[in-house]
């Protein structure tokens, strides 16, 4: 029988044990595999970050929190429901701490209604409960759902996104009322929830 070398170092391996040089490049390997998925993941993130912001989603329509009330589609006199040369309605409003402006809308029953809403200042939820109506309503962009109601009622609309200390005071009231009850109006007329 041969005598083992006297360094420790130098006796061959049992069975089942791996030598350094095999660990070492077996972890080198997993080491570059790691480092490459890490890379590519990096590389989707940046490239999708960046495509989005060249081409947004066809739906995002983004606004001036800071003018909106100065002028075009949201300014003060342009607020509430309006009628469409279709019939359908069209509700817009401003979120803001801690109200919906206007504080009450008037829209027909069974008819097509379109909300379109933002924010003036920080992130609000807008929900009608009972209803298909639920969005986030973002400082920036316009947010738009469309929904119709087969009767007439009043609607609670709270804000359900934390807004601030005065969050829980913050809701607005939709009253569904009769077709024949909404008046004809001109293309600049709003109507209110404010007895006539």
């Amino acid at each position: 029988m041969a005598e083992p070398p006297g360094n420790p170092l130098q006796r061959p391996l049992a069975d089942g044990i791996v030598p350094e040089g095999v660990v070492a490049r077996t972890e080198s390997h997993w080491a570059m595999i790691m480092a490459a998925m890490l890379v590519v993941m990096m590389a989707v993130i940046v490239i999708t970050g960046v495509a989005g912001a060249l081409h947004p989603s066809s739906n995002v329509e983004v606004i001036d929190p800071l003018t909106l009330h100065l002028g075009g589609e949201f300014a003060e006199s342009n607020l509430g429901t309006a009628i469409e040369p279709d019939r359908s309605a069209t509700v817009r409003l401003i979120g803001q701490q801690y109200d919906f402006v206007p504080h009450c809308v008037r829209v027909p029953a069974n008819t097509p209604v379109k909300f379109r809403l933002t924010s003036a200042d920080v992130v609000h939820g807008f929900l009608l409960p009972d209803t298909n109506v639920n969005t986030m309503v973002v400082p920036g962009f316009v947010a738009e759902v469309r929904t119709s109601f087969a009767q007439p009622g009043e609607y609670v609309m709270p804000c359900h996104e934390f807004c601030g200390l005065g969050h829980h005071a913050m809701w607005t009231r939709v009253s569904v009322v009769p077709k024949d009850q909404i008046a004809a109006q001109g293309p600049l007329e709003r109507t209110s929830c404010a007895k006539q």
